[in-house]
């Protein structure tokens, strides 16, 4: 069957795309592929029926590029689409497994900085004793706090960094904020994770069926003068093949040391690719992959 591209429509004007990702349907249309639009609030509000109100039966299979999704409600859009007689490229349980840490973590752990894991909901007040006994394991030294899919970096000294992870008192302190921060988006849990020097920017690196089809600039970074970097990738390819998921991408830096490190994994369908990235040389292997 024909791959199409399944995105998000505008909130206000439920035939048209969200501008947001209107490049990106402009670009499948150009390749003759059909698009499908979703209700992403609809959605998030648990209305996945609703949401898939206007995708046609048995369209597909979808690449679905659009808004971040929790995997739980991303396994309700797969139920509700399947009820519609289309499938989703990428299944629920491979979404979860690229999307969030717990599932690519141990994959990766030999490129990627140590990390250790507590599951929390939105909200969570987490014992001072139980994060210093989860930081413990990471021994002496500097750790970044996360959850399971995102960081606050950009609140660094409050609700990410800690300068030592033995310091019980400041450890609970920027969890504490990192939690308050998040609010309802919390993902997961709370991640802890040794924290590395690197220099330059992030390096985004796409991956579709196991081989890489397009790198980029991260779309944090401040120019885009990382897509000029070529991470050295024979360490990472074996890995991301292992790890079974058919788009994914990896977010790569130069350590202080010399070595390139994976610095985040992601499900490809809900990375963003930077606005000065023609959306069509991502698209275009996509869409026309062999399995699709």
């Amino acid at each position: 069957m024909t791959a199409a591209l399944l995105t998000c429509r505008d909130p206000l004007r439920a035939r048209l795309p969200d501008p947001h990702f209107a490049a990106a349907v402009e670009a499948a249309e150009v390749l003759g592929r059909d698009v499908a639009l979703i209700d992403h609030d609809a959605l998030m509000q648990g209305g996945a029926g609703e949401a898939v109100a206007r995708v046609p039966r048995g369209v597909g299979p979808l690449w679905y590029r659009g808004w971040m999704l929790p995997s739980s409600r991303y396994a309700e859009l797969e139920d509700a689409l399947a009820e519609r007689g289309t499938t989703l490229a990428t299944d629920a349980l491979q979404y979860r497994r690229a999307h969030e840490l717990p599932g690519w973590y141990k994959t990766f752990a030999a490129v990627t900085p140590r990390s250790v894991w507590l599951p929390a909901q939105p909200g969570q007040a987490l014992p001072a004793a139980r994060l210093a006994e989860l930081a413990a394991s990471l021994g002496s030294g500097p750790v970044v706090v996360k959850d399971y899919v995102k960081s606050r970096k950009h609140e660094w000294d409050e609700a990410c960094f800690v300068p030592d992870a033995a310091d019980t008192e400041q450890l609970a302190a920027v969890v504490r904020n990192f939690v308050e921060l998040q609010e309802e988006f919390l993902a997961g849990g709370i991640v802890l994770r040794t924290f590395e020097e690197f220099t330059g920017d992030e390096v985004r690196v796409w991956w579709i069926d196991g081989s890489p089809a397009l790198t980029t600039a991260h779309p944090d970074a401040y120019g885009d003068g990382a897509s000029r970097l070529v991470p050295q990738l024979d360490h990472v390819a074996p890995l991301v093949r292992a790890l079974g998921c058919r788009f994914v991408t990896t977010d790569l830096a130069l350590r202080s040391d010399g070595v390139w490190r994976v610095v985040e994994v992601g499900d490809g369908q809900v990375s963003d690719l930077p606005a000065t990235v023609a959306q069509r040389l991502l698209l275009e292997p996509l869409l026309t992959s062999q399995r699709s």
